[in-house]
């Protein structure tokens, strides 16, 4: 029977609207799980799973090297002289991701570790935006990692066809190239799509933050007690910290290993004498281009939900400040009050110097220029305030070991990827 801390399905009894209304999507997203990462609910599946990690990961590269290797009897276009850093940076990847899923499915369970068993608890639009995108996961996978796929399915076809009567074969030469090239694509298939999986994960993860902080901006446009407006914020923060100590060692990892991988590479291909074309550094390119794409989906995910929750600063000033305008306009300059009932919206006449169709394409839901309706009839002043105090300095996102993954963190990542890329440049083709 599957463990019910790794399944993604509660038991009938426990069963809640979302699973009842959106099951065929986890069905769906269910089964790519088990196809990708294989099953962990007991003791002999997760020996499979092993066992299909250790033989796809580690056995078929280093086999593959050596079985192939042709350096002495091939031509210059199938020496493959970049096959070993090549294997080696998708191998390290595909371990770092496998282990991390082990770990939080041991940990937490398939069901905790996508907050499905927190899903229920949300407004109906959240519910049903979490399930779209767990019903996209698949499509995101296959248009990220397809295109990639497909050019190492015709680079491989190139290889063995073009240089059949120079490659090693085993028995039958068409027999032996056939197994041999698909096991190759197995495993290439097979560790990307792991690595793609985390990725796509920590997306899915932020996505559903992202709906649940769409969702809370809704209560600065409605009468709302400020002691409920804390307890969602409170409880935001706290689903932002979780996800970060948990995806945190994953994404300082991908970041270090991505971008040491990436100077690896340009040494090899700007060295004295080194000889680079399409033919030989093809394969160099798709891993970078795979690399690069996951770690691309990973940062872009941080900082869009760092982004969407500091914007929550910016919505509560602007309620404070609509509602504290608006009761002086309504007391004609005397001292506000907290029992002045106010349900008009604080309006202005102001220019703003540009379209209105295109402001708004520039604009998202939390961080606008849109006035907020205005309900003082409950707040006060002092407390309205004390609310907007708190939200600046306990501004919420994902961090990395204390350090927030906003734009001003990337644009300090690019800087010190972009000097240590010059500095590599300078040491080996600058005068």
């Amino acid at each position: 029977m599957e463990d019910e801390r790794s399944s993604i399905f509660p038991d009938n009894k426990d069963a809640s609207g979302f699973y009842i209304h959106h099951g065929a999507e986890l069905r769906r997203f269910r089964s790519y799980l088990k196809w990708v990462y294989v099953d962990q609910s007991n003791l002999y599946k997760t020996g499979l799973s092993w066992s299909v990690f250790f033989c796809l990961a580690i056995v078929v590269p280093f086999l593959s090297h050596f079985l192939l290797e042709c350096s002495s009897s091939c031509d210059a276009d199938h020496t493959r002289p970049y096959h070993i850093p090549v294997q080696i940076s998708l191998t390290v990847f595909a371990t770092l991701s496998f282990i991390s899923l082990s770990h939080w499915d041991r940990k937490y369970g398939l069901r905790k570790f996508l907050f499905l068993d927190k899903v229920s608890d949300e407004s109906d639009k959240v519910q049903r935006g979490y399930a779209e995108q767990l019903k996209r996961t698949m499509t995101v996978i296959l248009l990220w990692g397809l295109p990639c796929f497909i050019a190492e399915c015709a680079y491989k076809i190139w290889w063995f066809v073009s240089g059949a009567p120079e490659i090693p074969y085993y028995g039958n030469i068409y027999v032996s190239s056939i197994i041999i090239s698909m096991m190759e694509l197995c495993s290439w298939i097979y560790r990307t799509s792991i690595f793609f999986l985390v990725c796509i994960l920590f997306r899915i993860i932020c996505y559903l933050q992202i709906l649940r902080l769409e969702d809370f901006a809704v209560v600065f446009q409605k009468e709302t007690d400020v002691g409920s407006i804390l307890m969602e914020h409170l409880r935001m923060r706290r689903s932002l910290r979780i996800i970060s100590h948990r995806f945190r060692g994953f994404i300082l990892a991908s970041l270090i290993l991505v971008t040491a991988s990436q100077l690896i590479f340009l040494l090899m291909v700007t060295r004295a004498g080194s000889d680079v074309d399409g033919l030989k550094a093809g394969e160099l390119m798709l891993v970078s281009i795979t690399l690069l794409s996951g770690l691309f989906i990973l940062l872009r995910g941080a900082t869009k939900i760092t982004h969407k929750a500091q914007s929550i600063t910016g919505l509560a000033a602007k309620w404070h400040i609509c509602a504290t305008v608006n009761s002086f306009d309504d007391l004609d300059g005397e001292t506000p009050t907290a029992q002045i009932a106010s349900a008009q919206a604080f309006t202005a006449h102001v220019e703003w110097g540009t379209d209105e169709e295109e402001a708004e394409d520039e604009e998202d839901g939390l961080d606008n220029t849109t006035l907020l309706p205005i309900y003082t009839q409950t707040i006060s002043f002092h407390k309205r305030q004390a609310l907007v105090t708190y939200v600046e300095n306990n501004r919420a996102g994902i961090s990395v070991y204390g350090f927030m993954l906003d734009r001003t963190w990337l644009h300090s990542i690019f800087g010190i990827q972009l000097a240590l890329c010059l500095w590599l440049l300078n040491k080996t083709i600058g005068v």
